[in-house]
């Protein structure tokens, strides 16, 4: 996986809920929403690759879910090319997958996998 660039997601997470369009890199691209639950979307390029970023359906059993149920501002974020979530944003504050555990983006674990 590329390196994730937080300061971007933190930004199209910030524009996905305030508005009806998200810029980046200097282009203003369209926020759709899904057919069935009404949640905003909007595909984006980062580092080369298409990626996705979307509203949390706030209706899921997950603790993502419970955030959003809560009022909090939670997005996630996929690679369209691979499918894979990668990160979400949860009012403003990006984490990032890697492997069970969640972690800060941009920070590196001092633990060492043996």
């Amino acid at each position: 996986m590329d390196e994730i660039n937080d300061q971007l997601l933190k930004s199209v997470a910030a524009q996905l809920m305030k508005g009806e369009t998200v810029e980046v890199t200097g282009q203003r691209l369209h926020v759709r929403k899904t057919g069935r639950n009404r949640l905003k979307t909007v595909r984006f390029p980062m580092n080369g690759q298409e990626h996705e970023a979307i509203e949390q359906n706030p209706g899921k059993p997950s603790r993502w879910g419970k955030l959003a149920r809560e009022g909090h501002a939670v997005v996630q974020f996929r690679n369209i090319a691979s499918g894979k979530y990668e990160a979400v944003s949860v009012d403003g504050k990006v984490l990032v997958y890697g492997g069970k555990k969640l972690k800060p983006a941009g920070r590196e674990s001092s633990r060492r996998d043996g």
